[in-house]
């Protein structure tokens, strides 16, 4: 269990992030067009995965923002922002905001994702949601970087995330 905050609350998540080094967890995500996705689908791919409570909060939506811009020059890594959100309202977000460049997954539908990788919130107002992470996979399916951001409201470090891939 990680122990974080909320505006400066203390919360809980249900177990820490994959370890660097490791084989990362497999998952099994939805997609905008409901199609399941699953890491072998990404494989021999440098990915970022972007995890974050809710497309429908401020700083949520900043960090796809800031990762679709950043995505736009990456030629070597493939972003994916996961959230428990409705794949509708994932989209809905992507259209309004012409998000291009990275792909929205949805942990909704097995909410298996969040235990696997230790990161569901357990408790506080945002409890059954994602923690604000990030974490980078290699080519070769091992964590290479992990950063789960101590502070909810606050962004993740998106200049270390990107100096590790």
């Amino acid at each position: 269990m990680a122990t974080i905050t909320l505006k400066g609350n203390e919360i809980h998540t249900s177990g820490t992030l994959p370890e660097v080094g490791t084989k990362a967890p497999n998952f099994n995500l939805v997609g905008l067009d409901l199609s399941a996705k699953i890491l072998e689908d990404y494989k021999g791919k440098k990915l970022i995965l972007n995890i974050f409570p809710s497309i429908d909060t401020g700083t949520c939506a900043e960090s796809v923002r800031n990762f679709n811009k950043k995505a736009a020059s990456l030629s070597n890594a493939t972003v994916l922002c996961i959230s428990r959100d409705l794949p509708f309202a994932q989209k809905r977000f992507c259209g309004a905001e012409g998000i291009e460049n990275v792909e929205m997954l949805s942990d909704f539908r097995t909410r298996d994702f969040g235990k696997t990788y230790g990161l569901d919130l357990i408790d506080g107002p945002l409890s059954g949601l994602h923690s604000r992470c990030v974490v980078i996979i290699d080519e070769e399916g091992n964590v290479s970087y992990t950063e789960q951001v101590a502070e909810t409201a606050d962004e993740p470090n998106y200049e270390a995330a990107l100096n590790n891939i």
